[in-house]
């Protein structure tokens, strides 16, 4: 039986991406009957400290009929200098996927799935959380039953997270992304030019601008972040002061919400005062506790199609 990696949302392709999206929001309908991974094991690496995802892909793995093992960031021997690829040739004789969270780049995980016969997941590194962006396309096709359409404002920093819904923008036909970033803070070159490529080929749209006073007007979604990711500081002392501007309001929310429904997204953890206040993400159009839920639909997913190797068919 073959597998499948989750490393980055762009490798992911579109009808996969897909299926994991319609599979999440069937999790999400009650859909707990199926135990297709009933006798396999789920390993669980994170190297930093999480609340939701640690917790979703553990029970979501449970609730699949997995087994699980929990590794800190000193639990391996990699800690004392065993290289990536023995670690990895050893845990794949015990292991049927091993979920993986690190401050630092992919490369650590890409060494990990060099084997082909344990899965490994990207559970967030510091260029992307793929994961996360499966999460979000999840609750927004439950809310409004499509993705075909839907205008997603995303104000910020243009982190991890916001690459990743970038990636998933771009490989889903009809959508539209607007990030608004302060200067300096905003999604690479790189990650930028890779995603309108995506979205060229599959018929959506990407864009990044600065100016918080030139909101569009109408979107369907607001999403927002932490702007210290993982608690990781940042080298200008006065970045709060850039960023400031940046807090959804609801003001914020009055000005670019449209009649029909605007709905408020974040990854949680929030810092309430900061990127978004209490009245928003407490408010009626917020979904973010919600959009949390969502994360464990989304692992269930995920660990599913990683660890049976199944392909998609289904488009969004």
């Amino acid at each position: 039986m073959s597998i499948n990696h989750v490393l980055s949302i762009a490798e992911v392709g579109a009808e996969n991406l897909a299926y994991l999206v319609n599979r999440s929001v069937v999790f999400a309908a009650g859909d707990a009957r199926v135990r297709p991974l009933e006798g396999k094991v789920v390993g669980i690496y994170f190297r930093g400290t999480s609340t939701r995802t640690r917790t979703s892909f553990t029970v979501g793995a449970l609730r699949l009929g997995a087994g699980t093992v929990t590794y800190g960031p000193n639990d391996l021997q990699i800690a004392t200098g065993e290289t990536i690829p023995d670690t990895a040739r050893v845990l794949s004789g015990y292991l049927d996927a091993l979920v993986i969270r690190t401050n630092d780049s992919i490369g650590e995980m890409r060494a990990f799935a060099e084997q082909d016969e344990m899965a490994v997941v990207n559970a967030m590194s510091e260029n992307e959380h793929p994961t996360q962006a499966i999460a979000d396309l999840s609750v927004m096709k439950e809310t409004f039953g499509r993705l075909d359409g839907l205008h997603v404002l995303y104000i910020g920093e243009g982190n991890n997270t916001a690459a990743s819904l970038a990636l998933a923008v771009g490989l889903t036909p009809g959508m539209r992304l607007t990030v608004v970033t302060p200067e300096g803070y905003g999604l690479s070159d790189a990650l930028l030019e890779t995603a309108r490529g995506l979205g060229e080929r599959h018929g959506s749209d990407i864009e990044q601008r600065h100016d918080i006073d030139g909101l569009p007007a109408g979107v369907d979604a607001v999403y927002t972040t932490r702007w210290q990711t993982m608690g990781v500081p940042k080298a200008d002392p006065d970045w709060r002061q850039k960023f400031a501007p940046y807090t959804v309001t609801r003001s914020i929310m009055e000005r670019v919400s449209k009649p029909s429904g605007t709905v408020f997204l974040h990854d949680l953890p929030a810092v309430r005062g900061a990127d978004v206040t209490d009245e928003v993400l407490d408010g009626p159009q917020s979904r973010a506790f919600r959009q949390a839920d969502h994360k464990m639909f989304s692992a269930m997913a995920v660990l599913e199609w990683c660890v049976t190797g199944k392909r998609a068919g289904v488009k969004v």
